[in-house]
């Protein structure tokens, strides 16, 4: 028998080292199976390596060689490129990795709050027939991890790969960001990429750059304020507490938890009465916060008995547990999301059922939000639950400890969800997010020009088209003109217009006064591809915008108001009398006006201010009626003349 010499551990390690294990080059998420690459530029690619490490990539015929520096960092470009596809990318060093189905075309970054990361899914019951026949393998979608990181610039994702549209993937897709690349693809047909970077709730300032917050110290410093971990774990620990223990103690006074209130057979004779939807604080329960129950009955006829069903409770404020006789069929833990709940088989009985909703409210006010769905359809049949529904307090509770937000603090979402595609090429940005900054408006005027100037120059495309969608119609309409946090925040997103290479849509006719979160994505998404078509590709044909004011002369009790981006004309929608102008004097105080079309002008008086010197237009935060708009059916944007 042979015999071996016993192995030296330490040569061993040293051998591993040295050998290919930790020679073999790395790619960035980005760079993966079907990738769209932007055309007709020079296309950054890079990655990790050893040091000193050489890399060969090639790519539809062409050779490209590169030596990763003393860090293992490498970084190259590809000469321009037609649009075509796919390709395979090759890339050897000590080990051999390849990228297929490579495609060059159009890459635009995706980026906002909630309603630029609402997803298919969430906006299913208006696109039902997109969804089933959404299907094309030149639109690709990567969605960004959801990440914070104030302490550094990460290099890469943690997860993350390309995906191409089809009714399996697209539920998942950004409503905004699909149809901005559907309507897209339809004008200019070449491959898109859409890359995916968005959070809800988050502020501006959570996606600018240590650099771009100089001019800003308060946010700065907030966010160098949580670069200590410790400091982050103990608020955490601290506020989680408080709130495990606000629930606890609500869970444990509420009286509907012991005494089986979800179950059909309880009595409640005693119960008082509310139309649903509404809200608890108008009815004798008044103004609190903690756990009411309410409970109905409904039909079913003996064919729908045992079928399984969809139950649409609309919105409900804040969270809500939902039994149907007796038996939990789902819950919602915060107000925002839709309430769709799917039964299941042998829930629904024939004759009487019971539907029994135990609402939690943190603050405010608390029960179902007005003008939405409140039905179940079972089979071909729809059951109306609108309507007199009986409601009993099952606890009063002060209202929720708060919680602080990390992931929303200053340049945390730059540093983790920007940060690692600053080396991808980009066709360009569109944005959509503003709703966290109505808080303090007028500072969004010089925000959004220092993140876009940032970003810019952080992607080394200083003149990157960038697309932003403004702020849509929200909130109860006034009878009265007054003064509006989301009127003053759109007029700040106006004056970003004064940036080169800018546009913005006007939304203020697609939001939902009791929605946050409008349904109407794909209008959005319409008129963010126009300005695309106009800004990014050129197309002098296309009026991307409607009428935006100019200029103004008084002349005598009147005032004529001058425009922009008329297109083919001023229009009052469907032919009545313009609505929603307000005219005011020396004394600042706004009254409804008189308004008429005068050519490519518009007329505004009233008799109440013979001298007038301000106008106001759609200024509110939900400017119900407002229809000046051009033939091209977009609507004007909101405006002022004055600057009180």
């Amino acid at each position: 028998m042979k015999h071996f010499k016993p192995i030296n551990t330490a040569l061993l390690f040293m051998f591993l080292l040295s050998g290919s294990i930790f020679a073999n080059v790395r790619l960035p998420k980005l760079i993966s199976d079907g990738m769209v690459l932007q055309r007709d530029v020079k296309v950054n690619i890079w990655g990790w390596a050893d040091p000193s490490e050489k890399i060969v990539i090639t790519i539809d015929g062409k050779n490209y060689n590169v030596i990763a520096n003393d860090k293992g960092d490498w970084k190259l470009t590809l000469s321009p490129h037609r649009v075509g596809g796919p390709f395979v990318m090759t890339f050897v060093a000590n080990n051999r990795l390849q990228v297929n189905n490579v495609l060059f075309g159009d890459v635009w970054l995706c980026s906002g709050q909630s309603n630029m990361e609402l997803p298919m899914y969430r906006v299913k019951p208006l696109y039902e027939q997109e969804i089933k026949q959404a299907n094309n393998k030149l639109i690709r979608y990567f969605a960004v991890p959801q990440k914070y990181n104030l302490k550094f610039t990460e290099k890469d994702y943690i997860s993350g790969s390309w995906q191409e549209v089809n009714p399996a993937t697209i539920l998942n897709f950004s409503a905004v960001a699909y149809f901005f690349g559907h309507e897209l693809y339809q004008k200019v047909n070449v491959p898109i990429g859409l890359i995916n970077a968005s959070l809800g709730g988050s502020p501006i300032q959570a996606w600018m750059s240590a650099e771009a917050l100089a001019d800003f110290p308060h946010y700065l410093n907030d966010g160098i304020k949580y670069r200590d971990d410790q400091l982050i774990r103990e608020t955490e620990a601290a506020e989680n507490k408080n709130v495990n223990e606000w629930y606890a103690e609500a869970n444990q006074k509420d009286a509907g938890q012991s005494a089986g209130w979800k179950l059909p057979s309880i009595d409640d004779t005693d119960w008082l009465k509310m139309n649903v939807p509404g809200y608890w604080s108008e009815t004798p329960i008044g103004k609190v916060n903690g756990v009411v129950w309410f409970r109905r009955g409904f039909e079913i006829s003996k064919e729908n008995a045992g079928k399984s069903a969809f139950l649409n409770l609309g919105r409900i404020v804040d969270a809500d547990s939902v039994f149907i006789n007796g038996k939990f069929v789902g819950n919602v833990t915060y107000q925002y999301p839709p309430r769709w709940y799917n039964i299941p088989e042998n829930v629904l009985i024939e004759g009487e059922n019971t539907i029994v909703v135990r609402i939690v409210n943190n603050s405010g006010k608390g029960g179902f939000v007005l003008d939405k769905p409140y039905e179940l359809k079972v089979a071909n049949t729809v059951i109306d639950l609108k309507g007199v529904w009986k409601m009993k307090l099952g606890c009063t509770m002060p209202s929720t400890p708060g919680t602080t937000f990390f992931r929303w603090k200053p340049m945390g979402l730059y540093n983790a969800m920007i940060a690692p595609l600053l080396n991808y090429n980009k066709k360009g940005v569109i944005w959509y997010q503003g709703e966290s900054n109505t808080g303090n408006p007028q500072e969004y005027a010089t925000l959004l020009p220092t993140m876009i100037a940032d970003w810019r120059k952080k992607f080394n495309q200083k003149n990157l088209p960038f697309i932003y969608a403004q702020l849509p119609n929200f909130m109860e309409a006034k009878s009265q003109p007054a003064e509006s946090n989301w009127a003053m925040f759109r007029d700040m997103q106006t004056k970003t217009l004064s940036v080169p290479g800018t546009a913005m849509t006007v939304n203020i006719d697609l939001g939902d006064w009791n929605d946050i979160h409008p349904m109407n994505k794909k209008d959005v998404s319409i008129r963010l591809a126009l300005a695309a078509q106009k800004l990014a590709y050129n197309d002098r044909n296309v009026v991307y915008s409607g009428p935006l004011y100019k200029s103004l002369k008084v002349k005598d009790n009147k005032v004529e108001l001058s425009f922009s981006n008329v297109g083919g004309g001023l229009i009052a929608k469907n032919g009545k009398e313009l609505k929603y102008f307000a005219i005011a004097g020396s004394n600042k105080e706004f009254v409804w006006a008189k308004a008429e079309i005068k050519g490519n002008k518009v007329i505004v008086w009233s008799d109440e201010v013979p001298h007038p010197v301000a106008v106001r237009y759609a200024w509110a935060d939900n400017p119900e009626g407002a229809n000046l708009y051009n033939l091209e059916s977009l609507p004007a944007s909101p405006f002022r003349t004055d600057n009180w």
